[in-house]
């Protein structure tokens, strides 16, 4: 579906209809914007799909946390790209972080028996991460945002704190009631071999 697009638009009307949710703004920014996002991105990362991915984080940061774009520093596609750049950095660095630790793996396996978990093991492993999904799921977005940058991108509560936006004493605030919660939500997880009866 082809999304018109208003050449008037200005950035800053853009951003006011963005902080006030509305999905129109959005669908026009990326019918403008979503292709240079994109292009910028795969000349970072060499990838399309890679790419396509930090279009998604790019214009999902803009829909969540519209406020971080400021209007009176500069234009959104400056914004945009900058965001794009930074993004697909990560993901190249994050990449050769997996290709150096699956190198430094490959090489420790042959050192090792193999001690591979059983079936019982496998299935409260499986349990454990399906656990954890759920209850990271149903944290407020604020936390979860401060999680998955802590915990699955690397950053300190000082560096999110930076990248959200918002004091770093919040950043650490969210930080601790988000674990405190997922400390309850994980604890004493069902083990299937006792529901089993074994």
């Amino acid at each position: 579906m082809v999304v018109p697009v208003d050449p008037t638009l200005t950035d800053a009307e853009v951003h006011r209809r963005l902080v006030y949710g509305d999905e129109t703004a959005l669908a026009e920014v990326y019918a403008l914007y979503g292709g240079l996002v994109r292009r910028v991105a795969v000349r970072v990362t060499r990838s399309p799909a890679a790419a396509e991915d930090v279009a998604q984080e790019v214009f999902a940061q803009l829909w969540s946390r519209p406020y971080a774009f400021d209007a009176g520093r500069g234009s959104l596609r400056t914004w945009l790209s900058m965001l794009a750049h930074r993004r697909a950095v990560d993901w190249v660095r994050s990449e050769a972080r997996h290709r150096k630790d699956a190198r430094a793996d490959d090489s420790a396996l042959h050192a090792i028996a193999d001690t591979g978990p059983g079936p019982d093991e496998t299935v409260v492993d499986r349990e454990r991460s399906l656990l954890l999904h759920t209850a990271l799921a149903e944290l407020p977005e604020p936390q979860r945002e401060v999680v998955h940058l802590a915990y699955f991108a690397g950053r300190t509560y000082r560096q999110a704190a930076v990248e959200l936006g918002i004091p770093e004493g919040t950043a650490k605030t969210r930080l601790r009631s988000a674990l405190r919660k997922l400390a309850e939500s994980l604890a004493d997880p069902p083990d299937p071999a006792l529901e089993r009866g074994a």
